[in-house]
């Protein structure tokens, strides 16, 4: 089938990373434009590249169990009966 599960676990799956991308991006241009002092904001910088990076290692993996059950559960025959 083209448009299964799988299609939509990956599509789901590379719309978190490009969001992190975007997210990271965003924080980087914030970052290097203004050019403030470095001590401070450069921790602040790592922690909040961390938080991010986090975040989007949970939701990938929300993401593949989530599928992973849905596929477990349709696979058993407990699924929406089939109409003949």
């Amino acid at each position: 089938m083209c448009l299964g599960m799988a299609w939509l676990e990956q599509l789901l799956v590379w719309l978190v990373v490009i969001c992190v991308v975007v997210a990271l991006l965003k924080l980087l241009v914030g970052f290097v434009l203004p050019k403030l002092g470095l001590a401070g904001e450069v921790v602040a910088f790592v922690v909040a590249a961390v938080r991010i990076i986090i975040w989007g290692m949970i939701c990938i993996f929300a993401i593949v169990v989530i599928f992973e059950l849905i596929s477990c559960l349709l696979g058993s025959g407990l699924g929406m009966p089939r109409i003949r």
